[in-house]
């Protein structure tokens, strides 16, 4: 059996999908882009501010599963442009310990939905 996991404080969905599923002690997040929840706004103005939003949505979509960012065991995130990289990985960063950084891996893609420039996804362990 699966339990849906939807919050106020991370943007609605842009299709037919919920924001996590929880199945057999695994919590599967759908992938965020920087939609400010309250603004309802894409966060498009610096790729480390974009990259900030989509962190902290799915912080409030761990919160709102019980979970955080020690949980996560692996993650995916889709760039627009590999240039960067490098800008997406320092904000990435202050979200994870290297010691106990998750499996990654991270891709260039040609588009993202709403043209977004990066969107990551995550697994968590409950």
């Amino acid at each position: 059996m699966k339990q849906i996991v939807n919050t106020e404080n991370a943007p609605s969905p842009v299709g037919p999908y919920n924001q996590a599923i929880i199945a057999n002690g695994m919590l599967f997040l759908s992938g965020q882009i920087a939609i400010n929840p309250v603004t309802k706004e894409l966060v498009l103005d610096d790729i480390k501010n974009e990259t900030r939003q989509v962190m902290t949505n799915i912080m409030a979509v761990l919160h709102e599963a019980g979970a955080t960012f020690e949980n996560v065991v692996k993650v995916t995130i889709f760039m627009a442009d590999m240039g960067d990289y490098s800008d997406i990985n320092d904000v990435y960063s202050e979200y994870f310990d290297n010691d106990k950084a998750p499996a990654r891996e991270a891709v260039a893609v040609k588009t993202l939905p709403k043209n977004a420039n990066v969107e990551i996804s995550v697994i968590a362990a409950l």
